[in-house]
């Protein structure tokens, strides 16, 4: 019974809202940490804070460990919380001074309190797998382009085409469209149909992959929205038929109780 009463406790959307609050809050803090000025006024209260969070944090992992029992352990969602709470109580001192600063991986759990930020994470890893493709595709797109490029400006651009990886590297930049147009620019000077080549290949790797990338996201993020509402429906329409079954049992006893009384009124007025 205690277990249920901190279960529906850990759920509760006010409980939900308090710790959303605070891992805002320690997102602040750990934000003006980086501050000198404001750490030499108000270090040791900041750390104090810290630490009081911390502490507030671990007894949320406790009382849901509690409350859920070794179940605790079968959500992702919870192994995520309860590995960022254990990284911070790892001492922070000496070679293991940088886990200072992954305090704020905190700030990560809003992807979990939050429900729209966790609706988008759980679609981005639904699609995963086809993401992968894309990925296989674009990579073969660099490298088809790579060796191409190498091939054909290595002589004279060789900072930029020297080399495969380098021709990797120079087309990454061109993708992200930083400073393509100079690149393309100074390599047409001497040879006048690379703009064939850059326009090619800008369409393949920017705009056709980036819209595929982004149809898959979508296209994920509506399959799970619908398979989110079929399972919202499933259990209403469960709750409706224990409630109709609840019914049915009360109608059925409050029939059997008129019949008794009817039974008893009889009785009395035969006597």
């Amino acid at each position: 019974m205690k277990r249920e009463k901190i279960k529906l406790l850990c759920e509760s959307s006010k409980f939900q809202n308090f710790i959303i609050g605070l891992i805002i809050f320690n997102s602040i803090t750990i934000g003006l940490e980086t501050s000198e000025r404001i750490m030499m006024s108000f270090g040791n209260t900041l750390l104090l804070i810290d630490k009081i969070i911390l502490s507030i944090f671990v007894v949320e992992i406790l009382l849901k460990l509690y409350g859920y029992g070794f179940s605790f352990f079968r959500s992702g969602w919870n192994l995520f919380d309860f590995s960022i709470v254990a990284v911070a109580l790892l001492p922070a001192s000496g070679s293991l001074a940088v886990l200072r600063s992954l305090r704020i991986f905190r700030s990560l759990r809003l992807i979990k309190n939050v429900p729209k930020l966790r609706f988008i994470v759980e679609s981005l890893f639904h699609s995963l797998p086809s993401l992968l493709w894309i990925f296989v595709l674009l990579a073969l797109v660099f490298y088809v382009f790579a060796v191409i490029g190498t091939k054909l400006f290595s002589a004279s651009f060789p900072h930029w085409f020297g080399t495969l990886g380098s021709s990797m590297f120079t087309l990454f930049q061109i993708m992200t469209l930083e400073g393509w147009a100079e690149i393309s620019r100074e390599v047409m000077i001497v040879y006048p149909l690379a703009n064939v080549y850059f326009i090619i290949f800008i369409l393949l790797a920017s705009y056709t992959t980036l819209n595929i990338f982004i149809a898959i996201v979508v296209n994920t993020m509506s399959e799970v929205q619908q398979k989110t509402s079929s399972v919202s429906v499933q259990k209403i329409e469960t709750i409706i038929q224990d409630e109709n079954e609840e019914l049915k049992n009360d109608i059925k006893l409050l029939k059997e109780q008129i019949i008794r009384m009817e039974k008893k009124l009889l009785r009395r007025n035969n006597q």
